[in-house]
């Protein structure tokens, strides 16, 4: 085993490319979305580093392009579930008894692949299988990954850098285990880092995963999983299935070696797990870690004092980028009536210049929705919106699945605050927006604090400062990434630790140590280099 005290590069966040015409970066994702179009991917589970494939064939159409099929991914069953649980524990031994250095090699190689040879590999497969714009798949699947691989790395060592202090004689010492058992990674469509994410930060611990993702980003996963095992990744520390839900669930939770879940998705599902982890609690050898990032139904409450064209850039940038489908996009927004006109106007100009259409013509704002049934869902808000006496339609309402899964933007305008789509989360490109009287506004934060059950992200635009400071004490608890006069969206790893409380999950802090805390459990170490001899103590003595 190599001495010393290592230190790893100093993460810096990673430059965001712009795209723009005739730079060399368009060009080669041009060419990478051209390449990927071309052919027709075979897309296999990875179980103890092996490809497996079941035959059982599922097509993945882009959801801006219905018609075509970038390829065909194998759907596993319990047996693959079972395969992934045994691999996992049979590469711990090893893989936790790794020097930490070594695991950091690992992780900090695959953020440089990915800062290199692959960025426009991972970006054209989020654009394609995602429907997501240039820059957003910019920012998230090469940027954010790439910065949580890195600033990841910098966290664990600052993690175990963490010792006690010793008194004369002893040394104490604090050892950071990995997890008992396994993990479980459950992770969404909407964020290829989060993706990416979830199953690494606990395996960067000495931790083995069991990685889960939505079907709806198999595509860009694969991709991950390339990465990943290109860098060195042994085999068996990830296991990558493809899998429903229930079939998972019921392999993982009733088995003893179950260590922690690391989950983003809905508040239903993170519900329904915990209950079922609190039913099998005595079937488990240790108690597991439950970490979840959930709902939200996020809002922007503007102040009299605020600047009008902010607060309408901030509605249409943070509700409308990614088709609103972004766990903390602007959902509700509360307007004072001396700025709301102004504000509609710009807001309702800024949208009726939005572009709609297929990622691969860059000057597209807007693209599609993720399927059919989130298509469904949020068509039909729409649709109760229209024929509702207290909702107004003032932007949007139009929608078409014919090529592709293509929503407006549409903004409600509600006379009712508990109006229902305030309160719910619609998870798409809805903007529901209630005027309230200037004179009403700490009125108005009380009641946008106790609507939702929600408290993910939020934010205040205000140039009064007491505005500002009443804003924030009001609503410590309605987010858990709070925002001045800025849009509630587009959290920095290492900047703005994202996660939030009450409904939107456990607010572990992705992009912190918090995070990645979670993943170990602690042992105190005390080594007495004189130890006593005999049991007597000096106050046993008689004597004075």
């Amino acid at each position: 085993m190599l001495k010393g005290f290592f230190t790893v590069p100093t993460p810096h966040n990673e430059p965001v490319l712009g795209y723009a015409p005739g730079s060399v970066e368009r060009a080669a994702l041009k060419k990478a979305l051209k390449e990927a179009k071309a052919q027709e991917a075979d897309i296999p589970m990875y179980i103890a580093g092996k490809e497996v494939r079941t035959g059982n064939k599922i097509a993945i159409h882009p959801p801006h392009e219905r018609k075509h099929t970038l390829g065909y991914y194998h759907r596993g069953t319990a047996e693959q579930v079972e395969q992934a649980i045994q691999a996992a524990l049979a590469a711990k031994p090893a893989w936790e008894a790794l020097a930490w250095e070594e695991r950091a090699a690992i992780f900090l190689k695959a953020a440089d692949l990915l800062a290199g040879p692959y960025r426009y590999k991972i970006n054209a497969a989020t654009m394609l299988g995602q429907s997501k714009n240039a820059y957003q798949a910019e920012i998230d699947s090469a940027c954010e990954l790439i910065d949580f691989l890195r600033f990841n790395v910098y966290y664990m060592t600052q993690i175990y850098a963490k010792q006690p202090a010793s008194s004369a004689g002893v040394w104490n010492r604090m050892e950071y285990r990995a997890l008992e058992g396994f993990v479980l990674a459950i992770t969404p469509f909407n964020f290829t880092a989060i993706a990416g994410n979830l199953p690494t930060s606990p395996a960067m611990m000495g931790n083995t995963v069991v990685w889960k993702p939505a079907e709806t980003q198999i595509y860009s996963a694969n991709v991950i999983m390339q990465v990943l095992k290109e860098a060195g990744l042994p085999d068996g520390v990830i296991n990558l299935i493809y899998t429903d839900g229930p079939t998972v669930g019921n392999a993982v939770f009733v088995h003893p070696d179950f260590a922690g879940i690391h989950f983003t998705g809905s508040t239903g599902t993170f519900n329904f797990m915990w209950k079922t982890i609190g039913q099998n609690i005595a079937t488990y050898k240790s108690y597991p870690r439950i970490v979840g990032e959930t709902g939200g139904k996020d809002f922007v409450i503007a102040h009299p004092s605020a600047n009008a064209e902010a607060v309408a850039t901030a509605l249409a940038r943070g509700a409308f980028e990614y088709q609103g489908q972004k766990c903390s996009a602007a959902s509700r927004a509360y307007v004072p009536q001396s700025l709301w006109m102004e504000v509609r106007e710009l807001l309702v100009e800024a949208l009726l210049d939005f572009k709609m259409g297929s990622v691969e013509d860059f000057g597209n704002f807007i693209n599609a929705v993720i399927d059919e049934k989130s298509f469904d869902k949020i068509t039909d808000y729409i649709d109760a919106a229209k024929n509702h006496p207290d909702a107004e339609i003032i932007a949007g309402g139009r929608y078409s699945k014919a090529e592709g899964y293509f929503i407006e933007p549409t903004v409600i305008l509600v006379k009712d605050p508990h109006y229902v789509t305030m309160c719910e989360e619609i998870f798409g490109p809805v903007l529901t927006v209630y005027v309230y009287k200037d004179s009403e506004f700490e009125q108005t934060l009380e009641l946008l604090d106790k609507t939702s059950p929600y408290a993910l992200t939020g934010a205040v635009f205000a140039q009064d400062r007491y505005a500002i400071a009443l804003a924030t004490q009001k609503l410590r608890h309605a987010a858990g990434n709070f925002y001045v006069n800025d849009k509630p969206t587009g959290a920095v790893v290492n900047q703005q630790p994202f996660g939030g409380g009450r409904a939107s999950g456990t607010n572990d802090k992705a992009g912190s140590y918090l995070n990645l805390i979670r993943w170990v459990s602690a042992r105190s170490i005390k080594e007495n280099f004189v130890p006593p001899v005999a049991y007597q103590y000096p106050f046993l003595s008689n004597e004075g």
